[in-house]
């Protein structure tokens, strides 16, 4: 298990921006390359093209796939409260799919490209309306949700989100 980092500058400032420091960005900050970039391509895709509920059914389709409990319920939290999603939804997303048929062909997307390690075909997902610009967001939310998982799997992050 790696310990969680207490007091460091940047976990204050974002104490202040979040109102609270998430275990994981905690444990990030024992390697402060590693928290600023994760920092630094969450905040960008925050601001991308896709909707916040599409990014958050990604994460919780790569953050089941990966088994990362953590990040489950992290997403789970955050999909409910930030993105609105449905109980059914939330599920669904989990098994890589969504009642709508655009949400679920990025999602089956995103658990192809995770359980492909990259080599995945975005034609669906082209087909259902997704653009070239939105494709590439979706392959760096893998990348980024990548990263998340196997952080809080090797430091066993102790989770401090409402249980999934």
């Amino acid at each position: 298990m790696i310990t969680p980092v207490q007091t460091d500058p940047k976990l204050d400032e974002l104490a202040k921006r979040m109102g609270k420091v998430p275990n994981m960005l905690r444990v990030m900050a024992n390697a402060p390359a590693v928290l600023d970039g994760y920092l630094g391509l969450s905040r960008p895709l925050k601001k991308g093209t896709l909707p916040a509920a599409t990014a958050e059914r990604i994460a919780l389709t790569v953050g089941a796939a990966n088994a990362c409990d953590y990040c489950v319920a992290a997403h789970t939290y955050t999909g409910k409260t930030a993105a609105g999603l449905s109980d059914e939804e939330i599920q669904s997303a989990k098994q890589g799919t969504s009642a709508d048929p655009k949400e679920a062909a990025a999602v089956a997307f995103a658990r192809e490209l995770t359980e492909s390690r990259g080599d995945a075909d975005p034609a669906a997902a082209c087909a259902a309306g997704w653009t070239d610009e939105q494709i590439l967001e979706i392959v760096a939310l893998v990348a980024l949700q990548t990263l998340t998982n196997y952080v809080n799997k090797v430091a066993e992050t102790e989770n401090d989100w409402p249980a999934a």
